[in-house]
């Protein structure tokens, strides 16, 4: 049976009250993740020959603003709040009352469909990081290659994190309503003036809850219908865009909102209340073209093509820039086949339909044997409830491990090795606290 036939039963089993704009906004967005990763990243040979990580949004500067279109990560967690808030409420419908362990269990359910599909390019680059430093490869090039193969994992330790404080804000949702993304708000300025205006280090972490939790919260706010009216979304959009407008063209942030080499300041990392309004525009915008995506997606095949995404969603994020890695180094290999044109030029861009294919024929193996993680899913140790102090650790293992994944990279500049063994190992580990994952099968076969 084909995939597309697979995803065709799927589709047809929908339940009808199902919202096909939800699944469509989770495949759109890490898309536009995708293309947007692809089209930045652009190494090219300098006068000695020698491979240079060009960066477009820093070549030119006009490109800048396609960041607003490209960084989709605030529909994610509007897709995520959404999503969260049904789940839950779904859970909690279902549990008997005075049960216990019903949100551990809940959590540490949704932890593993997150973290399954990191497991083997986690592996596999911790292996190719080993192998490259065993053979003598400058170990600049392997943090290099490492660090912008494994650049999407940043993600999942903070949408985990807010995640795990869905039964929280799901309550201050239902308590305040649009207070609790308004106070949010607040607390982003306070942040943000805390760092421009006070110079106070680090404080500006705290936005990396305070934005996408602000996001997060309009996702509970769509479900419970606050959004039926096409002129509250297109007031919402409204409003996020003069705010965006104000803050960049007119204030001290940056028009790009991913990080730029060489920039003072970057919108993403962590992030400003610049994306907190772009988040604001962009579920505005999503949520007033609703009725007409809803519609839209009433058509088999269209919404046979979001479901068939929707299953390999996570593995194509994870593995498109390994793909991207990939074609770059057998470009360098057959003497810099194509790597001659210098980004921005014309030249440069009637061949990007060329390298997107390239990178898609790349990406297409890996979604063959990789895929398959994000259906893995097994009942956690077995079906009994997981000890909270387990579930505390394991969380703080995996999000502490992707963290430093993308801080620091798990490439070594010292060591036998070349690889942070810790670094890779505390996601492994942290699944096993929560009763899921090779470490965890492994020592129960051993036991």
């Amino acid at each position: 049976m084909s995939l597309w036939t697979k995803a065709r039963e799927l589709a047809e089993q929908a339940p009808p009250e199902r919202n096909r704009w939800v699944d469509f906004l989770r495949a759109l967005s890490i898309m536009a993740v995708v293309i947007g990763h692809w089209l930045v990243a652009a190494p090219y040979l300098d006068g000695n020959g020698e491979v240079v990580g060009g960066h477009l949004l820093g070549i030119l500067p006009w490109s800048q603003w396609l960041t607003w279109g490209f960084q989709v990560m605030p529909i994610f967690f509007l897709v995520g709040g959404y999503s969260n808030g049904v789940s839950w409420a779904a859970t909690k419908r279902k549990a008997e009352p005075g049960q216990a362990g019903v949100y551990r269990d809940w959590f540490a359910s949704r932890v593993q469909r997150l973290i399954n599909p990191v497991f083997p390019v986690l592996l596999l680059w911790a292996v190719l990081a080993l192998g490259m430093t065993l053979a003598g490869m400058d170990r600049a090039n392997v943090r290099m290659a490492t660090e912008l193969a494994l650049i999407p994992v940043w993600f999942l330790a903070v949408y985990l994190l807010v995640t795990g404080l869905t039964p929280l804000s799901k309550w201050a949702w239902e308590r305040f309503g649009f207070g609790s993304f308004f106070a949010l708000v607040v607390a982003a300025v306070a942040i943000d003036w805390l760092t421009l205006a006070q110079g106070v280090p680090w404080v500006n972490f705290a936005n990396f809850l305070f934005v996408w939790v602000g996001i997060h919260q309009l996702g509970y706010a769509w479900q419970d219908g606050r959004f039926a009216s096409a002129g509250v979304a297109l007031a919402t959009f409204a409003a996020g865009l003069a705010a965006l407008l104000g803050l960049t063209v007119f204030g001290p942030y940056p028009i790009a909102m991913i990080g730029v080499p060489g920039a003072d300041m970057t919108n993403s990392m962590p992030p400003t209340l610049a994306l907190f309004a772009l988040g604001v525009l962009q579920a505005g915008l999503v949520l007033a073209l609703e009725p007409w995506g809803r519609r839209m997606l009433d058509h088999t095949s269209l919404w046979t093509a979001t479901v068939l995404m929707n299953g390999m969603i996570m593995t194509v994020y994870l593995w498109h820039l390994t793909a991207f890695v990939l074609v770059m180094v057998s470009a360098w290999l057959l003497g810099g086949l194509g790597l001659d044109l210098y980004p921005g030029t014309a030249a440069w861009w009637w061949t990007r339909p060329v390298w997107f294919l390239l990178y898609i024929l790349a990406l297409l193996p890996m979604i063959a044997v990789f895929a398959r993680h994000e259906r893995a899913f097994g009942p956690i140790r077995g079906g009994r409830t997981v000890p909270k102090a387990r579930v505390v650790a394991g969380v703080a293992m995996i999000c502490l491990g992707l963290a430093m994944t993308a801080a620091i990279s798990i490439a070594s500049p010292e060591g036998i090795t070349g690889v942070r063994i810790w670094v890779v190992a505390l996601p492994y580990v942290g699944a096993a606290f929560l009763g899921f994952g090779p470490v965890y099968q492994w020592v129960k076969k051993g036991s």
